[in-house]
């Protein structure tokens, strides 16, 4: 299954979901309206049920329902990160030093260059001795990758990278918003058990008393008795959601995981050690109920076959080695686990030839659309040789919060416009930060073009974490620095639209896009300006230019007709950022295809530069389509 086909079915189940809801809530209200009515015909509270007042009650159910989704929603609005520190979780700081801790940071950034997103927060839940992980948030941009200090501690890298590539598959198939999504709904429907269980203790002690009240307290024991029955129900309801939702996505992102690292041993040994080790993967000091559709493993050994919100662990196992029987699980001694090696430490890398030079060139195929949402192998080993090969003054600012702030301007500087770009830039934050751009910016003119979008990604979790008038006022000024020599730079822009797209998604996740789904006749309009401007931005002599436009909007034969279309000289900024904003509302299909046009685009002479490979990736970025490196021929 490839991205959009995965987003696809993603966004089938977030309706699916929808739906069960809509009828459960149904059954639900249904039975607490029964449940009142059978309680003021059994009971003094009233001579009669009045078909008003069992309808008033009917829609105060709904509504308190509704509510309480709508509550832990909002709750859960911040991001993973929420769920992180929920569930025990401790951030794990850019700059870390402990070997443990880098090791994992290691992993998850090499993971995410290699997939094209920025780096999610990292926690650790470090009260929690079992073998588990999860990922949790609404878009890549806000996710939070955690795990426990089991996994920490007990797991070599190769299988703490299998792990990671498991949780890596959630981000990028979209279960992990749809995942968050049932937490916030499931939760409404659990939530009358909670008062139940309130008037139940309530009619307890009410009921010592004498006369009406005590006579009353008859009623509405019934009552509590009825919605505790009731949140049992709708425990049942949650959980075979959960468990028919979540199952089958298991088996998927255990697939994605060894495809993305090729090494059926590393996943399949971290699960061989949740069978073999004392504490399995449980959550013993958190409670797991909610989040269980959430973990790597199961997290409880109290759910039943038919609610669990996993395949069973040996079933999961054979699925990657065949040969496994449950006698094989290995004994997990916590006094001996993998300890990192040399080359996690924390920074002062040795120098080492960048992995892209300027002057490379790759050739590329139709495959590059394929490759959205699913890097390989290759992806990962190139992601960890460009992560050690990174020179420490840009590895040091992009994991620091003043040195990430100062690195994104650097990051869209262009060489022929620097001097003024500069000057504008000490005008605005001071000679010394004026200095460190300059420093930045000539280190990453020596090693390419493709370190630039993976040191944004490094460089994100710092820089979501400054107050929101500081990031504003970067964005202002960045824009500035675009704008400063009045005519396009589409690189320059793209960078721009991703820190941009990034921020707004990290501070507000939940926010829904602006505007509608596009028109037909908008969204041709819009593919083929971009094209356009990707064409003649790549190509300076015009006729190559109108070759490579032509090349790339033949993706999407008479559908594009652009021969009744007026030809647009001289399109702006303004017209590529509607153009794209257009483009990010069409559906997975069109998108895919918008990918194979830029690619043919681009590259019509079937190679490939670093600049023109990260241009594209940029764009795939801007438009939410997180395209792994295009890699150099070996």
């Amino acid at each position: 299954m490839n991205f959009f086909d995965a987003q696809d079915k993603a966004k089938r189940a977030t309706r699916w979901l929808v739906v069960v809801y809509v009828l459960s809530t149904a059954l639900i209200v249904a039975g607490v309206t029964l449940v009142v009515a059978a309680a003021l015909f059994s009971s003094e509270l009233d001579s009669g049920a009045d078909p008003a007042l069992l309808a008033s009650i009917a829609i105060i159910a709904t509504l308190f329902i509704l509510g309480a989704s709508l509550y832990k929603t909002a709750a859960l609005s911040s991001g993973g990160g929420r769920v992180a520190l929920d569930m025990g979780g401790t951030l794990v700081p850019t700059d870390v030093t402990d070997p443990l801790r880098r090791r994992l940071r290691n992993v998850v950034e090499e993971m995410a260059i290699a997939s094209g997103v920025p780096v999610p927060e990292i926690y650790v839940m470090e009260s929690e001795s079992g073998i588990n992980a999860f990922a949790a948030g609404f878009t890549p941009s806000d996710a939070a990758v955690a795990v426990t200090r089991g996994t920490l501690e007990l797991l070599t890298r190769e299988e703490l990278q299998g792990v990671i590539a498991h949780e890596f598959s959630h981000i990028l198939n979209g279960d992990m918003r749809l995942n968050i999504r049932m937490m916030g709904v499931l939760f409404g429907i659990m939530v009358l058990g909670i008062i139940g269980r309130i008037m139940l203790r309530g009619s307890h002690y009410t009921g010592f008393g004498g006369g009406r009240r005590g006579k009353n307290a008859g009623g509405i024991m019934f009552i509590g008795l009825g919605l505790t029955i009731l949140g049992w129900i709708g425990v049942f309801f949650s959980r075979l959601i959960k468990a028919a939702v979540s199952r089958q996505r298991e088996f998927l992102a255990d697939a994605s995981a060894v495809q993305f690292t090729r090494q059926n041993d590393g996943i399949a040994n971290a699960l061989k050690k949740i069978g073999g080790y004392q504490h399995h993967s449980y959550i013993q000091r958190a409670d797991p109920e909610e989040v269980s559709h959430m973990l790597f493993a199961g997290g409880t050994a109290k759910m039943a076959s038919l609610f669990a919100t996993h395949p069973p662990l040996a079933e999961r196992i054979r699925a990657l080695d065949p040969s496994f029987r449950e006698g094989d699980y290995p004994n997990v001694n916590p006094d001996r686990h993998g300890q990192p090696g040399a080359s996690e430490q924390a920074s002062g890398f040795a120098s080492t030839a960048p992995v892209f030079s300027v002057h490379q060139s790759a050739t590329i195929d139709g495959s590059v659309a394929e490759s959205a949402g699913q890097p390989t192998p290759a992806h990962i080993g190139y992601a960890g040789r460009l992560r050690r090969s990174i020179p420490e003054t840009l590895y040091e600012a992009a994991h620091s919060p003043n040195g990430a702030y100062l690195l994104a301007l650097a990051l869209v500087i262009d060489a022929s416009s620097a001097d003024r770009q500069i000057s504008i830039i000490e005008g605005q934050l001071g000679q010394a930060r004026a200095v460190l751009v300059r420093r930045y910016f000539d280190e990453l003119e020596k090693i390419g073009a493709s370190y630039r979008l993976p040191l944004l990604e490094i460089a994100f979790p710092e820089l979501k974490q400054r107050p929101a008038p500081k990031l504003e006022f970067l964005l202002g000024l960045i824009r500035r620095l675009i704008d400063i020599d009045g005519h396009i730079n589409v690189r320059e822009f793209c960078y721009y639209r991703i820190l941009a797209r990034q921020l707004e998604q990290a501070i507000a996740p939940t926010a829904a896009p602006r505007g509608n789904r596009a028109s037909r006749s908008a969204a041709r309009h819009a593919a083929v300006d971009v094209i356009r401007i990707i064409a003649d931005h790549g190509h300076p002599d015009a006729a190559d230019a109108n070759a490579a436009f032509r090349a790339g909007i033949e993706v999407f034969g008479e559908w594009a007709n652009i021969d009744q279309m007026p030809v647009v000289a001289g399109l702006t900024v303004t017209r590529l950022d509607e153009a794209l904003d257009i483009l990010s509302k069409i559906n997975s299909a069109g998108r895919q295809s918008m990918v194979q046009a830029l690619t043919r685009t681009i590259a019509h002479d079937n190679k490939i530069t670093a600049t023109e490979a990260e241009l594209l990736r940029a764009v795939c970025a801007s438009l939410d389509i997180p395209l792994p490196p295009i890699l150099p021929d070996a």
